[in-house]
């Protein structure tokens, strides 16, 4: 008899890359391979990824990963996808076409159509059905832009001819065969519940929403839960016949993957944005403040547990732009050192709103602006002033959380490719005021698909189980005084009413 199947394989499919990661049963990383992806920019606001390319390289990493591990399909027991979210993939039912580019979620170029939706009842107008604000940054306005844009979109979708998803529906349609083995077309409950077109409480596409968006209902894949076999995968793949057993959208995935599966539970991720969520349990809180109401997840034919969500549009590419558009640094990796070469920002804030202001102002008219500049000012003062924009971005989300529920934040679980900047952890503390915890395991939304499929396979039992595994690394102490913390907010209080009213 053969051995028991001793490792999982999630897909993180990312803003920047894509990663296929090979889990053990202790929840430790044994191998990964990694792909970066273009990033396309036709007009300023317009950001766009070639979803094409970023099937290859899904297939591509999955090879890396197993070669590096040196297992076959054999050793695995199923595969878990997470992915960027709100981003939009429409291809041809016949062909397997996307008959445009995947338009991404930091695209804003549907914000006068949502800017014209909110004129009559404002941006909260469907926030009872949605839990979410009209905004650009959620994919329902981006698919009815590509039906409105391209040659013939609306009426071949109308009859049939087209598919939507957002990109874990691109990937498992592809993954279990596309045309060749009868793809599966599904989401999950986290991604259906970032698109505006879903009903937060029956968990099925809305009909009002569906209308207001002129979506055909034919175009849309089946909700189903982030937990169970979707499908399995495309004979011909070096995973075959291996089950596709869990789908989370990846700020999902890392509160999952974080072990923040109870109410009052909650987690930050450093990644391109920063994204804070809240557990909320089986109750859908709708935010007085600034928050979305979003799905955390659903396991099986059980109850959804939803939470509260602070979205940050740019925190980790912020750091990308001092690489790459002012060449203060050559790698993101240099930008610590830097700022630990001064002793503060020398006044100098960054308020880095470049495609408007997200959680928990939602203000698609803010840009970008570096305010205090002297003659004093340096690149390792742009370097400090970008990490620490950061840490107050996710100081004000952290605010609005603590005035929606009924119980103040006492630390804050910390994951994503930041989180190894020391300066910036210590930094988070301080603003906050509570401590910082590390896991041993960072790569938590990784490692969150994996679970949601574990579950589903019997690869692990529970969630007491997964609880188990969760493993503190680091933890860093609030340092700063009382006095200068206040200070230092009112100051980015300040700097962040400068960025409004000039869009």
């Amino acid at each position: 008899m053969p051995d028991q199947p001793k490792y999982l394989v999630s897909i993180d499919q990312g803003t920047t890359s894509t990663r296929a990661i090979v889990f053990d049963h202790s929840a430790r990383i044994v191998a990964t391979g990694q792909l970066e992806h273009e990033q396309i920019f036709p007009r300023p606001g317009w950001v766009e990824h070639d979803a094409m390319e970023i099937w290859r390289n899904t297939r591509e990493v999955i090879g890396q990963a197993l070669s590096k591990a040196e297992i076959t399909r054999h050793d695995v027991a199923g595969i878990g996808i997470t992915n960027q979210r709100e981003t939009v993939v429409v291809w041809d039912r016949e062909t397997g076409e996307p008959i445009h580019n995947a338009i991404v979620w930091q695209d804003t170029r549907t914000q006068a159509a949502i800017d014209e939706l909110s004129s009559d009842g404002g941006v909260h107008r469907f926030a009872g059905i949605t839990g979410l604000p009209l905004n650009a940054y959620f994919s329902g306005s981006k698919l009815a832009w590509i039906l409105d844009n391209v040659d013939g979109a609306r009426e071949r979708a109308e009859a049939g001819g087209l598919m939507f998803g957002t990109i874990d529906t691109w990937l498992v349609w592809n993954l279990s065969g596309g045309l060749d083995g009868d793809g599966v077309h599904v989401t999950d409950v986290t991604n259906a519940s970032r698109t505006l077109l879903m009903d937060l409480i029956t968990l099925d596409w809305s009909d009002e929403m569906l209308e207001v968006f002129r979506i055909p209902r034919a175009i849309l894949p089946e909700i189903r839960s982030s937990s169970e076999v979707y499908a399995h995968a495309n004979p011909h793949s070096l995973l075959r016949e291996t089950p596709i057993a869990g789908i989370l959208g990846d700020q999902q995935a890392a509160s999952f993957g974080q072990a923040a599966f109870s109410r009052g539970e909650s987690k930050n991720s450093y990644g391109t944005g920063n994204f804070v969520l809240f557990n909320t349990g089986e109750d859908i809180v709708l935010s007085e403040h600034g928050l979305i109401t979003t799905v955390a997840y659903r396991l099986g034919e059980g109850p959804a547990s939803y939470a509260l969500e602070g979205s940050i549009a740019v925190t980790g590419s912020l750091i990308q732009w001092l690489r790459d558009n002012l060449g203060i640094i050559s790698s993101t990796s240099e930008v610590e050192q830097l700022a630990r070469s001064v002793d503060d920002n020398g006044d100098v804030h960054i308020v880095p709103a470049f495609s408007g202001l997200f959680a928990p102002h939602w203000r698609s008219d803010a840009r970008g602006v570096i305010v205090g500049l002297t003659r004093f000012a340096t690149k390792a003062h742009f370097a400090r002033a970008a990490l620490e924009a950061v840490a107050f971005q996710s100081r004000e989300v952290i605010d609005a959380m603590n005035a929606d529920s009924s119980a103040a934040l006492t630390e804050l679980r910390v994951d994503g490719g930041m989180v190894h900047n020391e300066l910036l952890m210590q930094f988070q503390a301080d603003v906050l005021g509570v401590p910082v915890v590390r896991p041993v395991v960072s790569e938590t939304t990784s490692l969150g698909a994996a679970f949601a499929a574990g579950l589903a396979v019997g690869f692990w039992k529970d969630l007491d189980e997964l609880r188990e595994l969760w493993q503190e690394d680091a933890r860093w102490e609030p340092q700063m005084p009382e006095a200068e913390r206040e200070q230092r907010l009112d100051t980015w209080r300040r700097a962040v009413e400068r960025t409004l009213d000039w869009a």
